[in-house]
């Protein structure tokens, strides 16, 4: 068969708007939701007695309004080459830190200890560092563009949040230590900073003219094993299996000691799975083009992930409505109806959101290809302090298993269980140090390092999310 020839698949570049309505917008609307939220603080239904404006789920809320709001105007900045855009963007980035860090500050103090004995406290604390870590690398290395990966990241954090069980409660005994405040605060320094490392790295690949499809690819696959993941709880007649959550203790239902009690929402496994088969076309295309080295396919491909996106969406939204509040039969009590709710599937709803935001970030760069690359530092400079960030993380990541260690032998009387979360940390470890083993003995630099700071940040995911969605065991509270 004949090839076919066609033009790149790069949109063309716009002209840069000088406009305000973004700005205008997302300053409307971040003033007007804090002033809802400040009035039914104040004055609240039903004759209830005003609410202290300075607790905790205040806070966050605040945090999540300005950290959507730097979001927007980061990718705004991305999308236009605005320059009043991204300077506001980092002034609610400071504001958001501000009320993530008198968050933190307020668990401490009515905790009674450092906001890392749970999931919701770890988040928090992730949260915090990717936010100071977000405004050090736009002040001292010059990278504008940064909070269009590490914000929408910080705001699926808060969102999930306000999912999981925030309650403070006695710390187990295997928690009542100083190690764990040692432990904890290594990780998410190093999570943290891990997380730049993949936004700097993805930025460097956009600098160093990786092609579009390429990215295309990518996304279409990190969306399917996003789905993947989620229909490991399919139920042989399509239901999507969910964990039952007991509203009055506010906490999920266990038949037993470590076995958790499912109900199935009918129907929605193969919503799901249809995602899932749509997520992974633009992929198959991408193959099916390179194989047959036409590159006609590829416009499909990206037609694909439009289908791909309106779907997912739609996924969202059945699973928001289906899973909120909302009582199902569960298989293991007889068929009997029993209640669930989003705060029992924080790690689905997260991984959704996660599909949608990547695959709205590849439309950003698809369109304004020509324009991010402007706006982006050079090649070199990515390279250098992807190389400098990972160079943090990785005595960190080594710091933090150490310290674990000791801290297993004192409480359970072995250094090393081969727990799943022990296991998987020990993989990130070694996916860093191969890292920085192959950059320093090999020279290795540009796209294969790159590649590897994308596939450590990766890792790093599902160490802190997947094995505690998936693989339960000791570290099964974080």
């Amino acid at each position: 068969m004949a090839r076919t020839a066609t033009a790149p698949i790069e949109a063309p570049a716009a002209t840069t708007p000088s406009g305000n309505a973004l700005l205008v917008t997302v300053i409307l609307g971040t003033v007007f939701l804090l002033f809802m939220a400040f009035l039914n603080v104040v004055k609240p239904a039903d004759g209830a007695p005003a609410g202290n404006l300075f607790n905790e789920d205040n806070l966050l809320y605040v945090a999540l309004i300005l950290y959507s709001s730097a979001a927007a105007l980061y990718i705004g900045f991305g999308v236009t080459g605005v320059d009043k855009y991204v300077r506001f963007a980092s002034y609610a980035t400071m504001i958001g830190f501000a009320a993530n860090t008198l968050a933190a500050g307020h668990r401490w103090y009515s905790a009674g200890h450092p906001p890392f004995a749970s999931i919701y406290e770890m988040l928090l604390s992730f949260v915090w560092t990717l936010a100071a870590l977000t405004l050090f690398a736009e002040r001292k290395y010059g990278v504008k563009i940064i909070g269009t990966i590490t914000m929408p990241l910080a705001v699926t954090g808060v969102i999930l949040m306000q999912l999981l069980s925030s309650a403070v409660r006695p710390l187990v005994p295997a928690l009542q230590s100083t190690w764990l405040h040692i432990h904890v605060s290594l990780a998410m320094l190093a999570y943290a900073a891990c997380a730049l490392s993949f936004a700097l790295a993805m930025m460097f690949l956009i600098k160093d003219k990786m092609k579009t499809e390429t990215f295309l690819a990518f996304t279409s696959a990190m969306t399917a094993a996003i789905y993947f993941g989620v229909l490991t709880r399919f139920e042989r007649w399509g239901g999507l299996n969910v964990i039952a959550w007991d509203f009055q203790n506010k906490e999920e239902v266990f038949l037993q000691r470590g076995v958790r009690l499912f109900v199935t929402i009918p129907d929605l496994g193969w919503l799901f799975a249809l995602v899932l088969l749509a997520a992974a076309a633009p992929l198959a295309i991408y193959g099916w083009a390179k194989w047959r080295k036409q590159d006609a396919f590829l416009i499909i491909a990206n037609r694909a992930l439009f289908i791909s996106i309106a779907l997912q969406i739609v996924a969202l939204g059945a699973f928001v409505l289906r899973a909120r509040n909302s009582a199902y039969p569960a298989l293991d009590a007889d068929g009997q109806l029993v209640t669930t709710s989003l705060s029992a599937s924080p790690f689905i709803l997260t991984g959704v959101l996660s599909g949608v935001f990547a695959s709205l970030l590849y439309l950003m760069m698809y369109w304004r290809r020509p324009d991010l690359e402007r706006l982006l530092p050079s090649a070199e400079v990515l390279d250098r302090v992807t190389y400098k960030t990972i160079g943090i993380a990785f005595p960190l990541l080594t710091a933090m298993i150490a310290a674990g260690a000791y801290w297993a032998n004192r409480t359970w009387g072995s250094y090393w269980s081969w727990d799943p979360k022990e296991t998987w940390a020990a993989i990130t470890w070694l996916v860093y140090a191969g890292y920085l083993h192959m950059r320093v003995t090999r020279g290795w630099r540009g796209r294969r390092a790159a590649y590897f700071a994308i596939l450590g940040f990766a890792v790093v995911m599902f160490t802190f999310f997947g094995v505690t969605y998936l693989l339960p065991g000791l570290h099964a509270y974080a």
